[in-house]
């Protein structure tokens, strides 16, 4: 692993970027989004990225948020969400809208919309990816140590009614 990395990593696992990093990477990811037409994510560089549009739970307004992802089964078969919300005590509104209509969420994957159904991990399953997500990104363990809610994992797959 490169010192750059680490150093992010290091930095990311803080108090400080967890009060400041959910309101400028957002805002910064949602820009570079629409200006590049969906082909660019800041935030990718680090890690791989989506924009997840889901309705509200509340409103049934569409919410689109720039995330963090880990894919799975190839490069658009399915994806793994983590709720970490940077170690901050509340579940991510993102997590309550996925809980809320798991079969109307959409990604977009390097600039193409993709028709997902997301499933939010439990036990033994739960269990398993969660230590591969500390393998892909060790801050999440920073995060999970300072709150007390279990951080929720959701594995988004393509909707099956949905062409590959």
């Amino acid at each position: 692993m490169n010192v750059g990395v680490r150093l992010v990593q290091k930095v990311s696992s803080t108090r400080t970027f967890a009060r400041i990093a959910p309101h400028v990477i957002p805002a910064m990811d949602r820009a570079v989004h629409r200006l590049t037409r969906g082909k660019v994510l800041l935030s990718s560089r680090m890690l791989p990225g989506l924009i997840l549009t889901v309705p509200g739970a509340r409103s049934g307004l569409p919410r689109t948020t720039p995330l963090a992802c880990m894919p799975e089964n190839g490069p658009e078969q399915s994806w793994i969400l983590v709720g970490s919300n940077f170690g901050r005590t509340g579940h991510p509104a993102w997590t309550a809208n996925l809980l809320a209509r798991p079969e109307e969420a959409v990604v977009n994957w390097k600039g193409r919309d993709i028709p997902v159904r997301a499933t939010l991990l439990k036990g033994a399953e739960r269990d398993a990816v969660w230590r591969t997500a500390l393998t892909f990104w060790p801050p999440y363990a920073a995060y999970q140590a300072r709150i007390e809610r279990e951080i929720r994992l959701f594995r988004l797959e393509r909707r099956s009614d949905e062409a590959a």
